[in-house]
């Protein structure tokens, strides 16, 4: 079944000493747009991130968040840079001898304020790399059901929406004859008020002229094709959302057509409620993937 680009999903778990979660958002957008947020000691993943999302999100807006925090003082301990220290500490020996004074009230606070003075231990990435990318994949795992939940239900929206196009267009297809029949009476009507015995050759001509210039059937054939082949798209299951977007072109040009030939009330309400129903299946497909 087709699948929509709106999802959700999310991962929690315990990877070594640090407490890992991801949170993955998505949103109908024309192509795939990947907005990765990962924290600066875990950039290294990044690449491995987007290429597992891209295998398994074709379009759609997804918005990717990694977040993690140590489980004990060990794993995000913070330990001071002793070689900043030390050059710090021989620069202002060098100050104090230029100066030719000493600086007795310098407080190490100071020194700690300095930026990279203090950091944060590096975390293991060859370590922790599968752990993380094996919660990334239970997050995906959940969005993509979700897709998929959703995609169930806006393909039976538009199933019923196809079933209800055919059914207008057969109803159109039984009523040509009852047309045709009334055109005839209308036009006999006409030249009976300018002649007084209508020429019958005449008749038939302007019949002819008038069903050739009236004739809906192809339009009408269209219609029933592209339906049957929307439907046939809704039971595959590689992404489809371009494909339905461009068939409700062509359906809603046909519908055009359907209306602008009509020469029957009846007709005419059949090809506006055609219309009214590709635009609803319209914004369906929008999210569709």
């Amino acid at each position: 079944m087709i699948r929509s680009m709106t999802a959700f999903g999310a991962a929690q778990g315990t990877v070594d000493n640090w407490r890992v979660s991801w949170d993955l958002r998505a949103v109908n957008h024309r192509y795939l747009d990947l907005g990765l947020r990962l924290p600066d000691p875990l950039r290294g993943l990044e690449l491995e991130v987007r290429n597992r999302i891209g295998e398994s999100f074709k379009r759609g807006r997804v918005d990717c968040t990694l977040a993690w925090k140590p489980l004990n003082q060990e794993a995000g301990a913070t330990r001071v840079n002793p070689e900043l220290v030390r050059g710090l500490l021989d620069a202002l020996q060098d100050i104090e001898a230029l100066a030719d004074r000493s600086w007795a009230s310098f407080s190490p606070i100071e020194l700690l304020r300095w930026p990279g003075v203090m950091q944060e231990s590096e975390p293991d990435i060859p370590s922790l790399g599968p752990g993380i990318l094996a919660l990334l994949d239970q997050a995906m795992a959940e969005a993509l059901a979700f897709r998929e939940r959703e995609g169930t239900q806006i393909a039976t929206l538009l199933d019923n929406r196809c079933a209800d196009i055919q059914n207008a267009v057969r109803a159109v297809q039984a009523r040509l004859p009852t047309v045709l029949v009334g055109l005839r009476e209308k036009l006999m009507a006409r030249l009976a008020e300018v002649m007084a015995t209508p020429d019958a050759s005449r008749l038939e001509q302007e019949l002819v002229y008038l069903a050739q210039k009236m004739d809906v059937a192809e339009e009408l054939d269209r219609l029933t094709a592209h339906t049957t082949e929307m439907r046939h798209i809704l039971t595959q299951r590689e992404p489809a959302g371009r494909r339905l977007d461009f068939l409700l072109q062509e359906m809603n040009r046909e519908a055009n057509t359907l209306a602008s030939k009509s020469a029957d009330l009846e007709t005419t309400r059949a090809a506006v409620d055609i219309k009214v129903l590709i635009e609803q299946m319209r914004e369906q497909v929008q999210n569709v993937e």
